[in-house]
């Protein structure tokens, strides 16, 4: 029997990181490119991968973008928040412990879809114990900010490696996105994958509607969840 695989968004979806990872971007960028003076005060990272973010912040201090700055400046940005991410605010989003616990039970297929590169996005999970319901051997189904600036890049990514774990063609519809805001919409339609938008960011669920999900979510914790990311026979 297939499995569809679920692809879950962290920030905003899983986890709310309490702005650590907003902290730690600005410091890595101050240490290689000087003062900020409030450049970046306007600049709205939801559903942005970590490289567009970078990319973003140089366009803003009227720097050019350089391959080898951003990986330098994210090499120092995943250091700096395995220090940001235990300051207070940190908190895994309403229904999500429960949820992947409960999928962990059922044998799902499960990944990532996200924008942060991965060692970010371990240190993320990692706070909130959520970190050992994911693959992160090379076999594992994730897409992760290397895999392109461009959120689409990420699930074409994944479908790919769906595709090499289980030996045969891997089409979007056997798959789910599941993310919070209107950039996890667009990318996982792009890619041909229903998307489940869920409401636990900065985006209502009125809003998220209007970006044209298959379906929304007030949180992960609704009634019917593991029934309606499983299927049916799930």
């Amino acid at each position: 029997m297939s499995r569809r695989l679920l692809l879950f968004d962290i920030d905003g979806t899983l986890v709310h990181a309490g702005g650590a990872g907003r902290r730690s971007i600005e410091r890595a960028l101050r240490e290689h490119c000087g003062e900020l003076d409030g450049a970046l005060a306007h600049l709205r990272l939801d559903g942005m991968t970590d490289r567009l973010i970078v990319r973003e912040a140089l366009a803003a201090l009227g720097r050019p973008f350089d391959d080898a700055l951003c990986d330098r400046i994210l090499a120092r940005y995943v250091e700096l928040l395995a220090e940001e991410i235990h300051r207070p605010g940190y908190r895994v989003l309403p229904g999500v412990a429960e949820l992947l616990e409960t999928l962990a039970r059922r044998g799902a297929f499960v990944g990532l879809c996200t924008g942060n590169v991965s060692t970010g996005a371990r240190i993320k999970l990692g706070r909130g114990g959520l970190d050992r319901y994911f693959d992160w051997s090379a076999d594992g189904v994730n897409g992760f900010a290397a895999d392109g600036e461009a959120r689409e890049r990420i699930v074409e990514a994944v479908l790919g490696r769906a595709a090499r774990r289980l030996g045969r063609p891997f089409h979007g519809r056997e798959a789910m996105v599941i993310g919070d805001t209107p950039r996890d919409v667009a990318a996982a339609r792009a890619a041909g994958v229903p998307v489940l938008a869920v409401a636990t960011g900065r985006f209502s669920a009125e809003e998220l509607r209007a970006s044209g999900p298959d379906l929304v979510a007030e949180t992960l914790g609704d009634p019917g969840m593991v029934d309606l990311l499983l299927g049916p026979g799930g």
